[in-house]
């Protein structure tokens, strides 16, 4: 009588390239307008003046200047706060 194993699990398929998400730019820095600050998924930091967000939630300067990062609270839907970081160029 043939008999053929149980398929398992493969193991070898996750074997995609990364992202490269995460802060280009860091506080103190100096930027040229149109250059990313932040790669994110999802708005996990917010644009404050001086920059924009991109549709895939990207974080660009508007203007030449130095990046700082500050701590905001933003309100919900539901009207409960939630500390962020805002990204700024002044």
């Amino acid at each position: 009588m043939s008999h053929v194993k149980a398929g398992g699990s493969s193991k070898n398929v996750h074997n995609n390239a990364g992202q490269r998400l995460g802060v280009k730019r860091f506080g103190g820095q100096t930027v040229s307008e149109g250059e990313v600050l932040v790669r994110q998924t999802g708005s996990t930091k917010i644009a404050g003046p001086g920059t924009f967000m991109s549709r895939n939630f990207t974080i660009h300067a508007a203007k030449a200047g130095v990046v700082a990062f500050k701590k905001v609270k933003k309100g919900r839907f539901t009207g409960k706060t939630a500390p962020r970081t805002q990204v700024v160029v002044e």
